[in-house]
């Protein structure tokens, strides 16, 4: 049994994340900005607890992660304000990464986006341009810890069922991006039980491949 924090836990991934981990038998904190959303979390056999990370220092967060195996950062500002945008998906992401190293949480997982770096040639005056810059100095700065980081990259996300077959590091322009929610949480799943994923940014859309063929390395 592992213990395991989740950041956004009322995040549609999140509450499926939740659902899945605690089936398994884990034990599952998620936190959530607004006590209003307990009994959703609560219903997916996950423990609430409110923590603002965006107004949160890092010693605050840090003693919330504190007895935890692993966390996955699953939260965002959903768009919409730039500033808010890079307080959460960026400036607060970062300060849980240390927060994670201060409270001797090793295990990491970054839930990013398909596409995600510093190159990712979104236009400055697009509405996404503040989320992708975000994304990518989190997952950069994420890379550059001693945590045992994954980072997942799922494609557009639909709310299509979970079918548990993946395809992954698809190429540019290379068939459709969509990924389901339920998909990205069976990942996020997954990869929490496989440790040899460490160290990897999985990038993926829904396909063909069941997920634990999917996720081991390519020789």
């Amino acid at each position: 049994m592992t213990r395991i924090a989740i950041i956004g836990g009322h995040g549609k991934v999140a509450l499926l994340l939740s659902a899945l981990l605690t089936e398994e038998g884990h034990t599952v904190t998620s936190f959530m900005r607004s006590p209003d959303h307990a009994g959703d979390v609560a219903a997916t056999g996950a423990t609430p607890a409110v923590l603002d990370v965006e107004h949160s220092t890092t010693a605050e967060i840090a003693e919330a992660l504190r007895h935890h195996d692993a966390v996955v950062w699953s939260a965002g500002a959903g768009g919409g304000n730039p500033a808010r945008t890079y307080a959460v998906d960026r400036d607060a992401a970062i300060r849980s990464m240390d927060a994670a190293a201060e409270a001797g949480v090793g295990r990491y997982i970054m839930v990013s986006y398909l596409g995600a770096r510093r190159d990712h040639g979104v236009p400055a005056d697009s509405s996404f341009f503040a989320y992708a810059e975000a994304k990518a100095a989190a997952d950069e700065y994420l890379r550059g810890t001693r945590l045992a980081w994954t980072i997942l990259g799922p494609g557009s996300l639909t709310d299509k069922p979970g079918t548990g077959r993946i395809d992954v590091n698809p190429a540019p322009g290379e068939g459709g991006r969509e990924t389901s929610r339920g998909n990205t949480a069976i990942v996020a799943a997954a990869v929490l039980d496989l440790p040899e994923t460490a160290g990897r940014t999985i990038e993926f859309r829904d396909g063909t491949l069941p997920v634990s063929a999917a996720l081991q390395p390519r020789s």
